[in-house]
């Protein structure tokens, strides 16, 4: 396993009235994150908030090129980012214990924070159709080039942490600061993720280590 100091290149925030940030995507230009009683657009460019939905949004987020979804205690909405419609709710499978929210492989990846799980739903239905169980609570997820990465956070200690989506195995760790918390987790697509810091009220932009990268193990 590769272990290395995460690279955070960049805080945004806190933001006037968010006092916590929970889940977050991005939908290649902005980024959204969910700060309990509304979506938040944020321009990473310049890091101002560019709009905001009136939605409940309590954990993760995750968009699929067209629609937003976003986890509201025991039920996943989706809403239609352009009018902040809810067009449909599913049940979420953690029963209101889930945490991180990523869309991939035409399905929807749930973390279940106490579980330890990564449950794979169908986005009709809400149907699991397989699970990835971690060693740590899982906070926010996300894939990025067939790479499955989730949050964690136990006590006073986070990372970022890449699995094998087969058997749940550690393949790669990046350790945050102490008391640098990781609530949503979203890659660019590109070469950094970005990170909800929850209490904090921040959004933190860490590098994403190049394939082959080398660590200490």
């Amino acid at each position: 396993m590769k272990r290395a100091a995460a690279e955070i290149i960049r805080e945004y925030g806190p933001f006037p009235g968010v006092d916590h940030v929970h889940g977050l995507t991005f939908d290649g230009q902005h980024v959204w994150f969910a700060s309990g009683d509304k979506l938040n657009a944020l321009d990473p460019a310049n890091g101002k908030m560019v709009r905001a939905i009136d939605v409940p949004a309590h954990a993760g987020t995750a968009f699929d090129g067209e629609y937003l979804f976003q986890i509201a205690e025991k039920r996943i909405q989706k809403i239609d980012p352009k009018n902040g419609r809810v067009l449909a709710t599913i049940p979420a499978p953690g029963g209101g214990g889930d945490s991180g929210l990523a869309w991939a492989e035409g399905a929807l990846w749930v973390g279940v924070y106490r579980d330890r799980k990564i449950h794979q739903i169908d986005p009709q239905t809400g149907d699991i159709l397989r699970t990835i169980e971690t060693t740590r609570f899982v906070t926010g997820v996300t894939w990025v080039d067939g790479e499955l990465w989730h949050g964690t956070s136990e006590g006073d200690e986070s990372d970022l942490r890449r699995i094998d989506p087969r058997t749940g195995e550690v393949l790669a760790r990046l350790e945050m600061p102490p008391g640098t918390r990781v609530s949503g987790l979203e890659s660019d697509g590109r070469d950094q993720f970005f990170c909800g810091g929850g209490k904090s009220g921040k959004v933190r932009a860490v590098r994403r280590p190049k394939r082959g990268a080398a660590g200490r193990s």
